[in-house]
This record gives C-alpha cells, sequence and structure tokens, in this order.
C-alpha cells in the first residue's frame, strides 16, 4: 500500500466532533508529544545525553508516523473500507488474548502441577484485568492521540505476552496475564474512533465491521487453542499469539493515520489533572442521557444470556445423549464465525437507513428465538443448539451495532467514556451470566438454565420500549416510532455548508471548539 492508496478529502471529518483546521493545528501537539519534547528539553539544559536513555528512543520509535500517516488539517485522511478492515483484524486478534484458556484449563492444571480450582483462575484474572483496564485505561482515549496511545498499549501486550510463552512459575504466570489483560483495551479505543471518523451514512456498517472482527476474535480463540493446544501444546497457541500481535503491531505502525486529540492538553500535568475528573464522568454521563443507560442494560442483559448459553452448552454436550468429546464441542465455534457474515450486510442494507434502537430490537428479538428454540428443543436435538448458537450471535452482534450507533451520538468529545460505560454494563453481564447460568445449570439442568436465557433476554427487550427513538426523555414516545432516517446525506451536507459558511478562519465553533479545551481541566460539567 502507497501513500496514494489512503485517499484525502478536503471538508473537515464528519459530526464535527472535533474544532475548525485551527484547533486541530494545536491538538496535534498532544500530551504524548509534549511530554516528551519537555523531558528531552530539560535533558539538554541539564547536560544529559539523551541517548542514553534507552526507553526514549523506543518511544520516539513507536510513536514515530510515517509521513503517508501524519495529519493534515488542510486534507484529513479518508476512513476508507482499508482501514475499517485494519481495525477489524486488530481488534479480532487483540481481543483473542482473553479467551485461548477457556478450552486448555486442563492442561494448566497438569503443566504447573496446580488443581482445575486454581488453574481457573487464569482467565477470571485476564478478564478481571481487561474490567480494571476498561475503566483506568480507555477514559484517557478522550485526551490523547489515539495513534501513538493505541501503539504503545499494543506493543505493552505483545511484549509482556514472551513471559506467558516461557514462564514455568504459576504465580508469575497469574500476574502477566492480569498485564496482559489490563492493557488487552485497543478494540475498545477503536470502537468510538470508527464512530467518530465513519461518514454518517454508513457508521452502522463501519461499527458492524469491527463488531464482527472482536466476536470473531472470541470464538476463533477459543477453536484455534483447542486444536492446537490437543496436537501439539498449548504453549505454541500462545507463540502464535505472540507473533499476531507484533503482525498487528507493525500494520498499525505503518498504516494507521495519527488523528487529533478530541480534547487536547497542554502538558502532562494538565492531563493528569483532568484524569480524575474521566473516571467520575463515566457514572454522570450515565445518569444524564436516558439513551446510554438504556444501552448498558440491554448490553448486561444480552450479554449475561449470551455468556450463559455458551458456558451450559460445554455440559450438555459433553453429557447424555450426546457425549461429544472436546474437540466437537469447539467446532460448536465455527456456527459463530459463520453468523459474523449476518452484520455488515444487516448493517448497510437496513441499520444505516433505521434509527439505532431499530437494529436493537431486531437483534434482541432473533436472540429471544433462538433461546426458546434451544431451550425446548436441546435435550432431544442437537438442531436446537445449533439454532441457537447462530440466532445468539446474530442476535448479538445486530444489537450491540445498535446500541453503538446510538451512544456515540450522546457526547461526541467523550465517545471513549461512552464506550467505557457502555462496555462496563456488558462485562458485568457477562460475569452475571456465568454464575447465574452454571448455578441454575447445577440445579435443575438444561431447560432450566435456558428459561433463565429466556427471561433475561426478554426484559432486554422490554427495556427497548420504555421510550420511543424520538424521545430524549427517559419514558415517553414523544414524536412516534419512525424509524427511518430521511434525507440523511442532505443533512449532512447542510451541516458541512453551514459549518464553512458560519466560522471565520481562526475561529473556534461556540458549540464545541471553546469546550474542548476546558470542559477536562476542571468538573465544571459536572
Amino acid at each position: 500500500m502507497t501513500g496514494q492508496d489512503i485517499t484525502r478529502r478536503q471538508s473537515l471529518p464528519n459530526d464535527h466532533d472535533t474544532a475548525n483546521n485551527t484547533d486541530y493545528r494545536q491538538s496535534t501537539n498532544s500530551a504524548f508529544t509534549n511530554g516528551i519534547n519537555s523531558s528531552s528539553a530539560q535533558d539538554q539544559r541539564d547536560g544529559i545525553d539523551v541517548q542514553r536513555a534507552p526507553w526514549r528512543r523506543l518511544y520516539s520509535f513507536i510513536t514515530y508516523t510515517p509521513a503517508r500517516c501524519r495529519y493534515d488539517p488542510e486534507q484529513p485522511l479518508v476512513f476508507s473500507n482499508w482501514l475499517n478492515v485494519l481495525f477489524a483484524c486488530a481488534g479480532c486478534i487483540t481481543v483473542a488474548n482473553l479467551y485461548y484458556t477457556h478450552p486448555i484449563l486442563n492442561l494448566f492444571a497438569r503443566d504447573f502441577d496446580v488443581t482445575d480450582q486454581e488453574a481457573s483462575y487464569i482467565p477470571t484474572l485476564a478478564q478481571a484485568g481487561y474490567a480494571v483496564g476498561l475503566f483506568l485505561l480507555n477514559p484517557p482515549g478522550d485526551l490523547l492521540r489515539r495513534r501513538p496511545y493505541i501503539l504503545l498499549l499494543v506493543w505493552i501486550t505483545a511484549t509482556l505476552w514472551i513471559g506467558l510463552c516461557i514462564t514455568t512459575n504459576f504465580q508469575v504466570f497469574l500476574v502477566l496475564t492480569f498485564l496482559t489483560g489490563l492493557t488487552t483495551v485497543t478494540p475498545q479505543l477503536m470502537m468510538p474512533l470508527v464512530g467518530e471518523l465513519a461518514p454518517k451514512d454508513r457508521k452502522a456498517t463501519a461499527l458492524s465491521i469491527v463488531v464482527s472482527g472482536l466476536l470473531l476474535g472470541i470464538l476463533v480463540a477459543r477453536l484455534l487453542s483447542g486444536v492446537v493446544a490437543l496436537y501439539i501444546g498449548w504453549r505454541y497457541i500462545y507463540w502464535i499469539a505472540f507473533g499476531l500481535q507484533y503482525i498487528v503491531l507493525i500494520l498499525l505502525w505503518f498504516f494507521m493515520p495519527d488523528y487529533p486529540s478530541t480534547n487536547p492538553q497542554e502538558d502532562w500535568l494538565s492531563t493528569m489533572k483532568a484524569y480524575p475528573w474521566l473516571l467520575w464522568d463515566i457514572v454522570r454521563l450515565i445518569f444524564q442521557h436516558p439513551v446510554l443507560a438504556q444501552s448498558c442494560l440491554i448490553g448486561l442483559f444480552s450479554s449475561a444470556a449470551f455468556t450463559s448459553f455458551w458456558t451450559t452448552l460445554t455440559f450438555l454436550l459433553a453429557g447424555p445423549p450426546y457425549r461429544y468429546d472436546s474437540l466437537v464441542i469447539g467446532l460448536f465455534a465455527l456456527i459463530g464465525i459463520g453468523a459474523m457474515s449476518w452484520g455488515p450486510v444487516f448493517a448497510r442494507t437496513v441499520m444505516d437507513k433505521r434509527q439505532p434502537i431499530f437494529g436493537v430490537i431486531v437483534g434482541t428479538i432473533i436472540n429471544l428465538l433462538g433461546c426458546i428454540i434451544g431451550t425446548f428443543v436441546g435435550r432431544s436435538s442437537v438442531v436446537g443448539p445449533i439454532l441457537q448458537a447462530a440466532f445468539t450471535d446474530i442476535g448479538l452482534q445486530t444489537s450491540q451495532i445498535g446500541n453503538r450507533t446510538g451512544i456515540y451520538a450522546v457526547e461526541p468529545l467523550k465517545r471513549n467514556r461512552v464506550n467505557t460505560a457502555y462496555m462496563l454494563g456488558v462485562f458485568f453481564g457477562q460475569l452475571m451470566g456465568t454464575g447465574v447460568g452454571n448455578a441454575v445449570y447445577a440445579r435443575g439442568g438444561w431447560v432450566h438454565s435456558g428459561a433463565v436465557n429466556i427471561a433475561l433476554v426478554g426484559f432486554g427487550l422490554l427495556l427497548c420500549f420504555v421510550k420511543g427513538p424520538h424521545d430524549s426523555r427517559w419514558f415517553g414516545y414523544q414524536g412516534g416510532w419512525n424509524m427511518k432516517v430521511r434525507h440523511l446525506k442532505e443533512e449532512r451536507n447542510n451541516e458541512d455548508v453551514t459549518h464553512v459558511s458560519d466560522e471565520k478562519p481562526g475561529q473556534l465553533p461556540e458549540s464545541e471548539g471553546n469546550t474542548t479545551k476546558t470542559s477536562m481541566s476542571k468538573p465544571a460539567s459536572t
């Protein structure tokens, strides 16, 4: 790919999520760049040879931006299909880090000479690290330039991964598992960026491609890990994952464009002062925006049913009347992989032309239908679990695309915080689904756990109707239920014309630019 392959356009990025050209030039001097430059200048004043600081040379290399990827405020880079696919592949490979362990816990117990219960701490710590990373490392994406921040996190994760490949100490393995889970949040930094850069008339399509990559990573990790570990050993899958992560790092280094921060800070000190308010903002946003709270709850119940199904499915297929071995059970992931092709097609043909809640309703209904079929057919025919696996994956993917499309519009300058709030809801849903699903299955079996899944998804469907798509209140139906998005391209063109004609050169927009530099410096917004 050459520099010409990344096309350029003259207009500002859609949604006007950041300020005008003057603000863009200022925002490129982000906290990352200012921090390193100020340190280097101080070293020169103190007579210190910067060349003796290897970490600075390494940092400069990792965060270096090739000429083809540098930001030009006069000609912003277009979010192309190539970049969309690149982000999806990066998310797929990165999120897989959290799921390689699931099918091979018995091998961990054998090789580290620990009990099965102790081996179960490995995926628990991976998910715990991921949750902590979502809360602590995701929100700064609203302050920092995304390219250097994402590259640093990918590099840290891939480098720490070497320890997982070679260590023979169980305690060290647990610590490294937590740390790699902590830094495996780069897909959740990419999702808000896609929501910011994708054109309005194909925002749902762009998000669906990245969501498909994430779900594909979850399913492929389990399948690949089980097969590789069965035939050549579990450490080989870790070495494969190490190589894949460095391939992603290299591709992002060469082709990921550098975008300005949406809330640029003057220096590291300003960034650190703003950081605590970022965390508080996550909670505040949930109670301020009904759409976000609604999406968080729907995501919680949908993900709880999803996790409960895939957890208890292993018990069903391993017992009577099926008695499948682990390899056959692992092949059920192929059903979900096939379902991944649904999302982009449905988003492009339907969701881009409808209100976001329409996709959430359709996805939740498909999910509910799958739960009903699987629950009442699963004990007598394997067709039930197969159909439920397909419908559950399709339904969850569709509802997630709708939820993300809706929430990214509520606070354009705070998309990482909005995304963090939503993903914390999804994460707690996964924890709830695992615990409740296992407990109910142990007491009542497949039908009882399936009934719980039906109740969870059904409650999520009810939440879709507590407010209309055009009503900004917590409850109500003002504006009716018209799901069509009318005159989208005309509205977008009018916004571009208005934006260009109303602003003077060098003047920040009152609605966005004037708040960009001050909104995070003090808790005025709270």
